[in-house]
């Protein structure tokens, strides 16, 4: 079985043909996709509202990476990352950020606050050939910080995670 079968990536654009294209490139590649037309369906999905009384205790989709769209109605990608980084329970999720537009100050700001990339569109298949090391190291430090809580609980097991990420 290949290694990324195991990672859900969840899809965020407005644009139904983009949409279908990420998550069609997405699934060639043998990633799970849960696709959704909204930055606040996203939110939702994951167990956070849209809104400032965000209950960061409810049980979300759990999800390996987010890669969303940058422009979209009501919420823009560069808010859904902001959003997602301010959230004890998400930012070690991987974002990418993608859009139409090549506007280097947007493309700057996006990585400087997060962003694991910015793809310009259309997204093609050699882009998503570069999500996979952004997935290896978030599971390298998902098991990294689960190594850590076993060895809070069970002192006298050792330090063998103690330079982990």
């Amino acid at each position: 079985m290949d290694p990324q079968t195991q990672f859900h990536v969840l899809a965020v654009d407005d644009s139904i043909i983009d949409r279908k294209l990420i998550e069609k490139l997405l699934k060639t590649s043998s990633f799970h996709v849960t696709a959704v037309d909204s930055p606040n369906k996203a939110l939702e999905l994951l167990g956070l509202s849209g809104n400032e009384n965000a209950n960061e205790n409810e049980l979300g989709m759990k999800v390996n990476m987010i890669i969303t769209d940058y422009s979209m109605p009501g919420m823009t990608g560069y808010d859904l990352l902001k959003k997602i980084k301010e959230s004890e329970k998400l930012k070690d999720i991987p974002v990418v950020i993608m859009s139409s537009e090549n506007i280097p100050s947007r493309i700057s700001r996006c990585l400087e606050d997060g962003a694991e990339d910015f793809f310009l569109k259309p997204v093609q298949l050699s882009d998503v050939d570069k999500l996979k090391p952004y997935l290896l190291r978030s599971k390298f430090r998902n098991f990294c910080k689960f190594q850590q809580r076993l060895l809070s609980w069970y002192p006298d097991a050792g330090n063998s995670c103690q330079n982990c990420v």
